[in-house]
């Protein structure tokens, strides 16, 4: 099985502003990247699917690599990641040996309360698959629950985007919640590097990266484990 498959949001606006946000682009270009490169195959999925919009501050010269940029123009992800990706409903999660939720300050208001990503995550990492996220897409984790009814992340030690990363990037008092503190509430141990530097953490088949600057990362680590 050489199937992956990706996470996107489908929220647009930030709730208490309308400041546009979506997917940061780039964690989803270099995991998609890395893992296509060594000969996986991957789908989309959204809550709602169909339109994944995209953080316009992620598409600055200064974020975007060249391979971001040409996996962004191709016209297989224009279609199946963002604007036709796959209602989360729909997904049959034994086609699967991976789930990553990509980030992006959007997956805050729909990740959480997604419960069909919820259950394909529980069901790919009880068949012996990895759930892997980035960033600010470790809100997709807080909520899934194992079938003995433990939480998935509940015991294992975590990372995503900070409570300092929210203060730099100024959204600290426009985000729903804080991660490190989700994760904590869960029973997950949160660890953290400096603001906006490369860091993965590798628990079992649990694998997630802080910052957009660990997308890549992710994916070094879990074809790792995969290899």
């Amino acid at each position: 099985m050489k199937k992956m498959l990706v996470a996107l949001t489908n929220v647009d606006r930030f709730e208490a502003d309308g400041e546009p946000t979506g997917l940061w682009l780039a964690e989803a270009t270099e995991f998609v990247d890395a893992v296509t490169q060594a000969g996986y195959q991957v789908d989309y999925a959204s809550p709602r699917g169909g339109v994944v919009p995209i953080d316009p501050r992620s598409m600055e010269d200064k974020f975007v690599k060249e391979r971001d940029r040409a996996l962004y123009e191709s016209e297989d992800f224009a279609t199946r990641a963002l604007e036709q990706s796959m209602p989360a409903a729909d997904v049959d999660p034994s086609a699967y040996v991976a789930l990553y939720f990509a980030g992006g300050h959007g997956v805050m208001w729909d990740f959480p309360s997604c419960v069909d990503l919820q259950s394909a995550a529980r069901a790919i990492y009880e068949a012996g698959g990895y759930v892997t996220s980035v960033c600010h897409g470790v809100a997709g984790l807080f909520n899934v629950d194992l079938s003995d009814g433990s939480r998935l992340i509940a015991g294992k030690t975590i990372t995503g985007f900070t409570d300092k990363e929210e203060l730099l990037s100024g959204k600290k008092g426009k985000v729903p919640f804080s991660n490190e503190e989700k994760a904590k509430q869960a029973g997950a141990a949160f660890k953290k590097a400096l603001p906006f530097h490369e860091h993965v953490e590798v628990d079992g088949r649990l694998i997630t990266g802080q910052n957009p600057q660990s997308g890549a990362a992710v994916a070094r680590a879990l074809l790792a484990q995969l290899s």
